[in-house]
């Protein structure tokens, strides 16, 4: 189910693309719940489970900070793209290779302590790669890539979480580590999150949709989880 539930993710935000193709304002609000839900989930579920995981508090707070200075490495090769927002511009003739490298190495992290953590995370994840996909996927349409190109692209981002959450059970090395790697993908997520509600803000102005979609992204958090 946690593979279905990723690729799913990833191929709903692409068809949304395809199908429907959303106004810039709509994939805002889509990203501000998103982050709203992110930021929520880690705070009420990912946090405190890392903490009373373990009595070391300080290196679980070390791979926090770790993880939010991992992030910011990141996207600097990934122009914004984790947080809905791809700084760049592109001509077709050159491939975004950093990019790629760097959203895929992303991808592959969140999934590694999907299978021992609380599904919390899981859907976490999955509220956040739908808006990613659907910026992704606008940003490839709109560029001169070919189709094989733009449709490998996707295909391979797509897998990478699964292919974290396989190796992440398979392999002892993530299973003994999951309390760290949890509490790096949890710097991870604080980054993302805080970067999304603060770039969804338009000169600093209340935006009555936008706070609605906030709202909306803690109370599911607050009484579904």
């Amino acid at each position: 189910m946690n593979y279905i539930l990723l690729i799913a993710s990833v191929l709903l935000g692409s068809l949304i693309v395809l199908l429907a193709k959303p106004s810039n304002k709509i994939v805002r609000l889509l990203l501000a719940f998103s982050g709203a839900y992110l930021l929520s989930v880690t705070i009420l579920h990912l946090l405190p489970e890392v903490y009373t995981a373990t009595s070391n508090y300080k290196t679980v707070g070390i791979f926090i900070l770790v993880g939010i200075i991992l992030q910011s490495v990141l996207e600097s090769f990934s122009k914004g793209a984790e947080h809905g927002h791809i700084h760049m511009h592109s001509d077709g003739k050159k491939f975004p290779t950093l990019l790629f490298t760097s959203l895929c190495l992303h991808a592959f992290s969140e999934g590694l302590p999907i299978h021992h953590a609380d599904s919390n995370l899981l859907w976490a994840i999955v509220v956040h790669k739908i808006p990613i996909a659907i910026v992704l996927t606008t940003f490839l349409i709109q560029t001169k890539y070919p189709k094989k190109t733009i449709f490998g692209f996707l295909f391979f981002f797509g897998l990478m979480s699964p292919l974290g959450v396989l190796l992440g059970d398979k392999i002892e090395f993530f299973s003994t580590y999951y309390i760290e790697i949890t509490a790096l993908i949890v710097g991870v997520f604080l980054h993302i999150s805080t970067i999304i509600l603060f770039e969804s803000s338009e000169n600093h102005q209340f935006n009555l949709k936008k706070f609605m979609a906030i709202l909306l992204g803690v109370l599911l958090t607050v009484f579904t989880l």
